[in-house]
């Protein structure tokens, strides 16, 4: 079910944004909070994708799409016991998918334009293993994985850079952004959090709410109507 409603939302993500009238890719730090950072004292990074689809006046609605890795672990292994002499790579990475419906309020675009925003949605918390040979991929598998619901807010400021480059897009701008998201309380799994003993898996789960805050930098574009 948490896996459905992520995919679900990356489809209606991607439909939305083909009638986008402003969208941005961002690079983003996320840093625990609270509970979350007392259990997980590690800096994410990833990257933010967002489109706001509907504007009255100064405020807008839209989507957003956010990845950021927490933490990854590699180590190399026999491939198997019967196979003692061939070896492989085997990569762990714990990972946040987080989705969320955008409220934006914002001026007209300027040579410098603030805004605030809020969100809501969900994160979908999930750790996955696979197996490399000459970097191409022979297994994987999703260790553990939770959700939280998740809101916050933040804020910015958008700094023009150009404009009319083309047919499609009006403006480009660089985005700077800080968000607070509110988490709800999740188990989820750390580096270090699986444990290989006599042939087996063990897991040391933590649980908490799931507060964080992040900070991108990024370009937005405003875009001209496709129809």
């Amino acid at each position: 079910m948490r896996r459905l409603l992520v995919t679900v939302f990356i489809v209606i993500a991607s439909f939305s944004a083909l009638n986008a009238q402003q969208g941005g890719i961002s690079f983003t730090l996320g840093f625990p909070m609270n509970e979350f950072k007392d259990n997980l004292d590690r800096i994410g990074v990833g990257v933010n994708i967002e489109a706001l689809l509907f504007r009255s006046g100064p405020a807008q609605m839209g989507l957003n799409l956010g990845y950021l890795n927490y933490g990854s672990e590699t180590r190399r292994e026999r491939f198997s016991t019967t196979i003692p002499d061939v070896f492989v790579d085997v990569n762990r990475t714990n990972n946040i998918v987080n989705f969320h419906l955008l409220f934006n309020i914002a001026p007209p675009l300027g040579t410098f334009t603030p805004y605030a925003e809020g969100l809501f949605g969900g994160s979908y918390i999930f750790t996955e293993t696979n197996i490399d040979s000459k970097e191409n991929e022979v297994a994987s598998n999703t260790n553990f994985d939770d959700f939280a619901w998740s809101y916050g807010v933040g804020g910015g400021f958008l700094i023009h850079l150009a404009t009319n480059p083309s047919d499609e897009f009006a403006e480009i701008l660089l985005d700077f952004k800080v968000r607070y998201l509110f988490g709800s309380e999740a188990e989820y799994l750390k580096e270090g959090s699986v444990r290989i003993e006599n042939g087996y898996a063990y897991y040391d789960v933590e649980k908490s709410k799931t507060d964080i805050i992040t900070a991108s930098i990024g370009v937005t574009v405003k875009l001209n109507p496709l129809f």
